[in-house]
């Protein structure tokens, strides 16, 4: 049984959000995408609200196994920050209520997941995840094709695990070591970016 992944971009503006079921061969089949937003200028409490119901309706609608959400980082400008914070706490609030598991990975895992490299750009991200997803153009705007890419890339370090085991932890860079670990070249380089974040916030 595949693992379904919901991954979201959080933002004001624009919260990417996309479902990909990846089977344990780490085959992904994409099976929804698009982006939720509001207008800058509308209240703070209308623009969280618009996000929840966005975000409510994808959750009961795809029912994921787990979901995917990019980690806040701190060298945006505050406004941003602010931002993108708040809407991550409606998402991850959303999925708390129905017991869904949430993971937050950072841009750099995310991109050394799908494109072999940290510090690939947006559009380097977007046509990996097209190619990996087999579709026949890539997904508008970024956010939306990060989001996949989020969902991609969680799916591919917990190994396509099944449902059952979607929120299991368990690091590549502990244990055996990343050979060990039977991952692609893509996901070793993942790991070990992973590994440099923790030992960065520590």
């Amino acid at each position: 049984m595949p693992l379904r992944v919901l991954g979201v971009d959080p933002g004001l503006t624009r919260c990417g959000l996309g479902v990909v079921d990846v089977e344990g061969n780490r085959r992904a089949t994409m099976v929804a995408v698009g982006v939720a937003g509001t207008e800058a200028g509308t209240a703070l409490d209308a623009r969280l609200l618009a996000i929840s119901e966005a975000i409510e309706l994808w959750l009961d609608t795809h029912t994921p196994d787990v979901l995917a959400v990019e980690r806040v980082f701190s060298q945006l400008n505050v406004s941003t920050v602010m931002g993108t914070a708040q809407a991550s706490g409606v998402v991850i609030a959303a999925a708390a209520r129905r017991g869904i598991p949430v993971a937050l990975h950072t841009p750099t895992e995310v991109k050394a997941a799908v494109t072999g490299s940290g510090s690939a750009n947006k559009e380097a991200v977007g046509r990996m995840v097209t190619k990996i997803l087999r579709l026949t153009e890539m997904p508008r705007p970024a956010d939306a094709a990060d989001a996949l890419a989020l969902a991609i890339a969680h799916a591919w370090r917990r190994g396509a695990m099944g449902p059952g085991q979607a929120a299991t932890q368990g690091s590549a860079a502990a244990g055996g070591g990343l050979a060990a670990t039977g991952l692609t070249p893509a996901q070793r380089l993942w790991a070990e970016a992973e590994a440099k974040a923790k030992r960065a916030h520590r």
